[in-house]
């Protein structure tokens, strides 16, 4: 009951929260960007708390419960492409002052085509990354409330869209460094516990069960460069971290605290699959999704408990938001105004913004209900970003000249070669399509984009 109360009252703490930090939210560059002030420390706890989600606690603890190690290795893809985002493309971002979606910096070399593609798929892989986030809800509304999961998702939902749709990216980042807090100190606080109540670090490792401390045991060493690029790749420049980007006109601020970010999350993606081992040989019939919800009621006293697990459904929830704000923000920046004469006013786009909010949850929700593996729901979300729109936004965001049918005929390229790849071939030799993808729009992008730059060439020679 006292845990039950401490999750209820910290939840309550983090709608307050976002409600007084967005409640000076009057248009839409205030809803997107938040008036680009923010320091090195908050870029790095905001961007931190925006991919510690579902996918990369509970998603991991799931995957290394199952598979071992292998996974949290993996994972550490992600945190190289956080460093490689930190040393070539943060210190670019000032080129665009004045954008608040991804659709800003597409529009530059490809026109309002590609600002309204790239809405499209941005809104497509949001959805997908907040099904996996709030399915995560779910599972901790069950375990620790008694709620079904469907009603633990519809709650946690609810609460996000509420502070989401007042207060925008003021409201995100005010909550994402409060629940940064919590999981910092909580997540290590359960696998240092966990450990101890095993009798220690020998104990643990002497009761995993075979394969699950060895490499390639549970997975071949073409299925671990598939999945390590998949997450190099998979959330690259996606929209809530390259939003992250223009929220600080300080080019050093951002970023520092985008590598702040990536070298954070290396020890926390080992913490969190290491709780997954613990659970492992604490109760090897658990259901994997739960072995960190497992771990926390295991291990923790009463009062800290209920602490651990607000903080960590809180933390589930920041990430949540941070899609959901950024979906709505390509709905209305990169979808809408592309498709008027005119674009609309500051304050009527902030009330479609607000509004694109019911939409994208709705989405996400069914998503979230219809795929039971958190980690299995951003893999596949993955497919609708980095096949079609990673190269030619890394190429705009580096500085390189391109053309608008380069953009089109490299993005028909990738999703070509993602899908015909997973669902036509069947993913041969376990080599995902997402990295088949990303190398065909690679090659059709540069190779039109080429005889588009020559033909220009000679055109203008002509004209000389």
């Amino acid at each position: 009951m006292i845990d039950q109360v401490t999750i209820i009252l910290y939840l309550g703490c983090v709608l307050g929260v976002g409600l007084w930090a967005g409640r000076r939210v009057n248009d839409l560059e205030e809803y997107a960007v938040a008036g680009r002030n923010y320091t090195a420390p908050i870029i790095a706890a905001t961007l931190s708390a925006s991919f510690i989600g579902g996918g990369f606690t509970m998603g991991n603890a799931e995957k290394v419960f199952t598979i071992g190690i292998v996974n949290i290795v993996a994972l550490w893809g992600f945190s190289l492409k956080e460093v490689l985002v930190a040393r070539f493309i943060a210190p670019r971002s000032g080129r665009f002052p004045k954008a608040i979606s991804v659709g800003d910096v597409m529009e530059v070399d490809y026109g309002k085509t590609g600002k309204f593609i790239t809405g499209i798929f941005s809104v497509l892989l949001c959805a997908g990354i907040l099904g996996a986030q709030i399915g995560g809800m779910g599972y901790l509304f069950n375990l620790f409330l008694g709620l079904s999961v469907p009603t633990g998702i519809m709650i946690g939902m609810g609460i996000i869209i509420l502070y989401d749709t007042i207060g925008g990216m003021r409201a995100v980042v005010a909550t994402d460094v409060l629940q940064f807090g919590v999981l910092a100190i909580g997540m290590p606080l359960v696998l240092f516990l966990g450990i101890k109540q095993l009798g220690g670090p020998g104990e643990l490792l002497a009761q995993v069960p075979d394969g699950h401390l060895e490499f390639f045991s549970n997975m071949t060493p073409v299925q671990f460069g598939s999945l390590f690029l998949t997450f190099v790749l998979g959330e690259t420049l996606v929209p809530p971290y390259v939003r992250r980007l223009f929220i600080s006109r300080d080019i050093k601020a951002i970023s520092r605290g985008t590598l702040w970010s990536g070298l954070f999350s290396v020890p926390f993606f080992a913490i969190s699959g290491g709780i997954g081992l613990v659970a492992l040989v604490l109760k090897p019939d658990l259901n994997p999704n739960l072995a960190i919800p497992f771990v926390v009621e295991g291990v923790l006293p009463i009062g800290m408990r209920g602490l651990v697990i607000a903080g960590i459904l809180a933390v589930v929830m920041s990430s949540a938001d941070s899609f959901l704000n950024s979906a709505s923000v390509a709905f209305v920046n990169d979808i809408v105004n592309p498709l008027r004469k005119e674009k609309l006013s500051d304050r009527t786009g902030l009330l479609w913004a607000r509004l694109a909010t019911l939409i994208t949850g709705s989405l996400a929700i069914i998503i979230a209900i219809r795929i039971q593996s958190l980690l299995d729901i951003l893999l596949f979300a993955y497919n609708f970003w980095s096949p079609i729109i990673l190269v030619p936004l890394a190429a705009t965001l580096l500085g390189f000249k391109s053309t608008p049918r380069a953009f089109i005929c490299g993005a028909a390229a990738g999703l070509v070669g993602v899908f015909g790849w997973n669902h036509l071939l069947g993913t041969p030799g376990g080599f995902d399509g997402l990295l088949i993808g990303v190398f065909a729009n690679f090659l059709v992008f540069c190779l039109v984009n080429r005889l588009d730059m020559v033909t220009l060439e000679c055109v203008e020679e002509c004209g000389e």
